[in-house]
């Protein structure tokens, strides 16, 4: 009875197969297994812009939003990471029934991040190495909380796009990284990730701050000198694109936020 016993408890500890053939279904999410030093896994990538270095040569199995099952097939893959906008829901369905063992991830904030940068590291046998990195980017986020902690957090308006106009919801992470920053996303009561807007409840809502991509979009806000960010010059380029990707590096990108929202500190 006890040898039974003895038996059922070492099934139940053991640890479960090393994957050996990864596919990762996100760009962030293959940035994630590079920073964890797991590249040889990736047996395939989905695309969507400028590959790491470490990923030139690993086949592709579509771009974002056009996911080629037939090739993702071919190559076997023994785990699937999966962050859900990049895949179509009829698609998403597809892989469900396939029953590729799958990690899902979708981060509303940094310190979501870091614990599925961790979880992502124990699904690829690398436990030490995301306890980590995950240590040292939480010291990362500490540390600028503690520097841009402001009583009352500056209300800045981030502008994805122009025509038509798009912002990031308050669930979306890079709106989290503005409150790490010292801001508050001055559309935080809306969920979407990236809800479109107008223009008069952008004047409304008369955010100190304006952050977009190009210079062009900032330019065109100085119609609106109403705007308090428009009146006192608070029209801010963000040149650094590492706050679209949730990955490791994303912490270093919100570094570079803060110091273009409040470089006095």
């Amino acid at each position: 009875m006890h040898r039974w016993l003895a038996v059922l408890l070492l099934a139940f500890s053991a640890p479960a197969l090393a994957v050996e053939r990864v596919v990762s279904l996100a760009p962030s999410l293959s940035e994630i297994v590079v920073e964890l030093g797991a590249a040889e896994l990736l047996v395939g990538v989905l695309d969507a812009g400028e590959r790491p270095l470490a990923l030139r040569s690993v086949p592709s199995v579509g771009r974002y939003g056009q996911l080629d099952m037939e090739r993702l097939l071919s190559l076997k893959p023994d785990l699937l990471l999966l962050w859900p906008g990049s895949v179509g829901p009829g698609q998403r369905e597809q892989l469900r029934r396939l029953g590729i063992p799958t990690y899902v991830a979708e981060p509303h904030s940094l310190d979501q991040l870091t614990s599925q940068i961790e979880a992502i590291a124990t699904q690829l046998g690398r436990p030490e190495r995301g306890r980590t990195l995950a240590a040292d980017l939480r010291r990362q986020l500490d540390a600028l909380r503690q520097r841009y902690r402001r009583e009352v957090p500056l209300r800045v308006f981030y502008q994805v796009w122009d025509q038509p106009l798009y912002t990031v919801g308050g669930g979306q992470i890079i709106s989290d990284a503005l409150e790490v920053c010292g801001a508050h996303n001055v559309f935080a009561d809306m969920r979407l990730p990236a809800p479109q807007v107008s223009i008069e409840s952008v004047l409304s809502r008369n955010p100190e701050v304006i952050l977009a991509g190009s210079q062009a979009q900032l330019d065109a806000w100085k119609a609106w000198p109403q705007v308090r960010a428009v009146r006192e010059g608070q029209l801010l380029l963000v040149t650094d694109k590492g706050l679209e990707r949730p990955s490791g590096q994303m912490i270093g990108a919100t570094a570079t936020l803060c110091r273009l929202i409040a470089p006095e500190r």
